[in-house]
């Protein structure tokens, strides 16, 4: 004997939407990278942290060394040999994809710089006034995870990349620049000194027109782009991402740097 039977489908359940960051990683990674994929996703949510949760601004992506200053030339006696124009050479990639931005507050102050400023604040306003304000500074962003492995030789290697001061232009790693607050103890070592960073923006209520402007001053890095006498280290912001999307940021000095004063 047969029996009938019936059968039902089912719908499928809808798909969620992609987070936000699925969305920038989707949409933003390069097509012909000389890095591998996962570096550069790492760069975007680093990228991503630093702009809607520090409020950093004019964010850029770096992957080649920044171009070498020109030669100084010397007059000697020796005949001058027939030259040839050289083909224009393309830098060499970065070890990995490097950020660059201008947070909304100074990262770091050079210790001799800020006992200037003490001492110029309290001409300015009279004892215990502090520092007054201090212009932001554009810096260099090394996205890495928190599993990976580092060493001295691997830091020398991205130092030896980039410049004192970022570039504004995607894959310059020198040059003129623009520039969250709170640095912590600084180290010191004979290879890199590192220094925890707890970056504050809109933790501390402020909105985006405050960091940006003071007074009605709108804050741009023009300050730095005249020169910071004191910024002679190169130094990168190690942004070390977890499993959970966790970002911590510490200032890593390329060699020694002098203790700041309490």
């Amino acid at each position: 004997m047969g029996g009938t039977y019936s059968s039902t489908t089912t719908e499928a359940p809808p798909q969620p939407q992609p987070s936000a960051i699925q969305h920038v990683i989707d949409t933003q990674s390069p097509p012909d990278s000389p890095h591998a994929p996962h570096l550069h996703h790492l760069a975007l949510q680093v990228k991503h942290n630093l702009e809607h949760q520090h409020l950093w601004t004019n964010l850029r992506i770096h992957t080649h060394v920044s171009p070498s200053p020109p030669n100084t030339t010397t007059t000697t006696n020796t005949p001058a040999k027939p030259t040839t124009t050289p083909e224009p050479h393309k830098p060499p990639p970065l070890p990995r994809p490097m950020l660059s931005g201008l947070p909304p507050q100074r990262l770091y102050i050079h210790p001799d710089e800020q006992i200037e400023l003490l001492q110029a604040q309290r001409k300015k306003a009279g004892p215990g006034s502090g520092m007054g304000d201090v212009a932001p500074e554009r810096e260099w962003v090394l996205p890495t995870h928190l599993k990976e492995k580092w060493s001295l030789r691997r830091f020398g290697e991205v130092f030896d990349g980039v410049g004192v001061v970022p570039g504004g232009a995607e894959g310059d790693g020198g040059g003129d620049g623009e520039g969250e607050r709170g640095v912590g103890e600084e180290g010191e070592g004979e290879g890199v000194g590192c220094a925890r960073v707890g970056l504050g923006g809109e933790r501390e209520g402020r909105s985006s027109a405050e960091v940006e402007s003071r007074g009605g001053e709108r804050v741009d890095g023009a300050a730095e782009r005249q020169g910071n006498e004191w910024r002679t280290t190169k130094r990168v912001l190690l942004a070390t991402v977890d499993d959970d999307s966790t970002v911590v940021y510490y200032i890593v000095h390329d060699g020694i740097v002098k203790p700041r004063q309490n």
